[in-house]
């Protein structure tokens, strides 16, 4: 049996939310893998800097990443009230996803399957 009112429990449970703006991008047709190379690139570093590097950066993976980076400054900006300039990224992670299960006809009636796998990326920003 819990304890309290089912308000009272609430009201504990929204008091341990994680404030830290975030902003995240499921079911995103990059691998798990591919994801953390740059995600690597770009942890602990300040927001401006982080820009750069995606900006600048050959693999597919960085084009989704900014576009993340930036919702999550968006986010900082206008629900927590944050500065831009002192914000850096905190946590930057890739968890897997779904994936979609497909098959490639071979040789002698063969069928070899290919997975095409997705991944749920998590950026979570904080203040200097």
């Amino acid at each position: 049996m819990a304890k309290g009112h089912r308000s009272q429990i609430k009201r504990e449970r929204n008091a341990q939310k994680d404030t830290r703006p975030s902003a995240k991008l499921s079911y995103a047709r990059v691998s798990v893998q591919k994801a953390c190379f740059v995600l690597d690139a770009i942890r602990g570093k300040d927001v401006q800097t982080a820009l750069g590097i995606l900006t600048y950066s050959p693999r597919y993976a960085s084009s989704l990443v900014k576009k993340l980076l930036e919702s999550a400054i968006a986010n900082a900006e206008n629900n927590n009230g944050m500065s831009a300039e002192k914000l850096y990224i905190e946590e930057c992670y890739a968890n897997q996803g779904p994936i979609m299960k497909r098959i490639k006809p071979r040789a002698q009636g063969r069928a070899y399957r290919i997975e095409k796998r997705m991944s749920n990326i998590t950026i979570v920003l904080n203040e200097r």
